[in-house]
């Protein structure tokens, strides 16, 4: 089982390797968005500070949406998830290869170039690892649930309008915890709490997520 899920991150890597205008899509947009944000509303660096962290993770929800509608699609156009799905390796443990294969793709180098914004918004340094630390437990979070929205809505005429009507709702409570836990810091209270919170949740929807999203895609294959 480890060595197809090896397979499987190893394939999804490669093939994104070849297809580097899609994963670029996804950083670009959010490096745009986060960026402009500064030119809109003005200079006051007291401003700037206090929008910085929910500036940040909105561009960093809504740049990993872009990328969910593909998770899937490509394999299920050429026939490879019908493969995947009589392979021997169980269904769960391949959707958690491929999410995970996603987030390194899209999620894991918003993690990287977040201090570099955080820049533009005058955020105290001491506040950069604990962003960047949010990102890193958030991110993945984003990818489990959008997975399994992804799987839902695969093959679907207008999936992406629906995708975002299910996954939205859901990335509410990481948005919050993700941004609060900076917020927290800037003021001094500490965000360990909420750091702590969105730990434990990247823990349930490891453990949780992937069998929802063998399940959708065998709902949506049949």
């Amino acid at each position: 089982m480890l060595e197809a899920i090896g397979c499987i991150v190893r394939r999804d890597l490669l093939l994104a390797l070849r297809r580097r205008s899609d994963a670029a899509t996804a950083l670009l947009f959010f490096v745009i968005v986060a960026s402009l944000f500064p030119l809109g509303v003005g200079a006051e660096p007291n401003l700037l500070r206090s929008i910085a962290p929910g500036v940040i993770w909105v561009a960093a929800l809504l740049s990993s949406m872009l990328s969910l509608a593909r998770l899937f699609a490509a394999d299920h156009a050429d026939g490879t998830l019908e493969q995947i799905l009589l392979g021997a390796a169980p269904l769960g443990a391949v959707a958690a290869a491929k999410t995970f294969a996603h987030w390194l793709i899209s999620g894991f180098p918003m993690v990287l170039i977040a201090p570099l914004l955080a820049l533009q918004y005058d955020l105290a340094p001491s506040l950069y690892g604990v962003l960047a630390l949010s990102l890193l437990l958030g991110t993945p979070v984003l990818s489990l649930i959008g997975a399994i929205g992804a799987a839902l809505t695969l093959g679907l005429r207008g999936g992406g309008v629906l995708l975002s009507l299910l996954v939205l709702p859901l990335y509410v409570p990481v948005l919050i915890m993700g941004a609060g836990s900076v917020e927290m810091a800037s003021a001094g209270l500490g965000g360990q709490g909420l750091l702590l919170l969105l730990g434990a949740l990247l823990v349930a929807a490891a453990a949780l997520a992937p069998w929802g999203i063998a399940a959708a895609l065998r709902i949506s294959t049949e």
